[in-house]
């Protein structure tokens, strides 16, 4: 069994996925039409397939030819609300919509992972199960999914991403913090109109405002730990009536992210201390309206499973193939899946002189020869987890 011979033998296939998947994407929670063709084209494989009933998200089992644990292969399928402009021949037809996140990648590479695998199920000593999962770009798909019990009975659960700013042809297992977690929070500030001409009559809403978004950057410089990474991004600032009125309202959108579960029990009562005590000190009132916990940190901790990953990357394509993606403050649900079992998140790099454009651009390509290495992650560390814990 050689899986990097395999994922050379479908690498037509995982480009011809990949093209069509490009060509037709599908914004969060309406992943309608992708769910269908993946469900069509697991069961050309001969792979037994469920559709979820209260989310687009597609599930493959493949059975192996042994008894022994379930794994569990993850790939994204929603795209963005991008207006493409690649000028790809396979270019988006869906206006105003575009895999620009490069999760027309992941579909065709674990779609080729199932290719290899369906090829050597007789020597799987347990089952993979093969999951699609929707609206992961509004952090609400895994928890969809986990909620209609995806992930009961598995074992382990492998997952990846194509990164637009780490060098092609490198694949990333690095173990520790990975991806930061995602908090939103609203704030509102309630002050007093009065005309412009005579502010001392009434209590500046946006001056207070102001003053709290600078005081929630010294909580990052003064009440944090220094050795932990955290961002507080006031993102959005609305309020005022007319141009010669002063504000009686603000409210402030933002958001929180860290790796640091200690900081995510405490920031919220934080906030409000800071928020609160701030807008006094001006005359006003506010309060954090809302606080939500979006998405977890994603930390590669199982250290089993960090060197299945590493070495699944040394057997396929040698260590040089092994790279390092720096820890990111952006955040990824494939965290709540983490949650729930053991589990890692790889990356797979796509930049080289041509494709140099990252994640989320309108101009965002991948050189398509690195997908047959992801397809091949997918298998071999499946097959791996499984001979380990046979």
């Amino acid at each position: 069994m050689n899986v990097r011979e395999l994922a050379e033998k479908y690498e037509s296939y995982i480009i011809e996925r990949r093209r069509y998947y490009h060509t037709c994407p599908e914004l969060s929670e309406h992943e309608v039409e992708t769910a269908k063709s993946l469900k069509a084209d697991l069961e050309a494989m001969g792979v037994e397939v469920e559709m979820c009933k209260n989310c687009n998200g597609v599930v493959g089992t493949i059975k192996g030819g042994k008894p022994g644990k379930t794994v569990a292969l993850r790939a994204d399928i929603d795209a963005l609300s991008v207006v493409e402009e690649t000028g790809l021949p396979f270019a988006s037809k869906n206006e105003g919509a575009m895999h620009a996140c490069g999760h027309d990648n992941h579909m065709a590479m674990l779609l080729g992972g199932a290719k290899i695998l369906t090829e050597i199920k007789d020597q799987l000593p347990g089952t993979v199960k093969i999951l699609f999962q929707p609206a992961e770009e509004v952090a609400t798909g895994a928890n969809a999914m986990i909620a209609e019990g995806v992930l009961e009975g598995v074992d382990a659960i492998y997952g990846a991403h194509i990164w637009g700013d780490f060098d092609a042809p490198l694949i990333d297992a690095s173990a520790g913090n990975r991806m930061a977690c995602c908090d939103g929070f609203t704030i509102e500030v309630e002050g007093v109109s009065t005309h412009g001409s005579s502010p001392h009559l009434g209590t500046d809403g946006i001056v207070a405002a102001a003053a709290i978004i600078q005081e929630l950057q010294s909580y990052v410089s003064r009440n944090n730990n220094p050795l932990n990474p955290c961002v507080v991004t006031v993102g959005t600032i609305n309020g005022g009536q007319r141009f010669n009125i002063i504000a009686n309202k603000v409210v402030l959108e933002g958001t929180v992210r860290t790796f640091s579960r200690e900081t995510l029990a405490t920031i919220q009562e934080d906030m409000q201390r800071i928020v609160s005590n701030t807008a006094a000190a001006f005359g006003a009132t506010a309060n954090v309206t809302k606080y939500s916990h979006m998405t977890p940190p994603l930390i590669n901790d199982n250290e089993d499973l960090n060197k299945i990953a590493q070495d699944a990357v040394i057997k396929l394509y040698g260590e040089e193939a092994l790279g390092h993606l720096p820890t990111m403050m952006g955040s990824e649900d494939y965290a709540f899946f983490m949650e729930k079992v053991p589990g890692i998140y790889c990356f797979l790099g796509s930049r080289d002189a041509e494709h140099h454009y990252i994640n989320h651009h309108e101009k965002y390509d991948v050189p398509e020869d690195v997908l047959k290495r992801g397809a091949a992650m997918y298998a071999q560390f499946a097959f791996d987890f499984l001979e380990a814990n046979a």
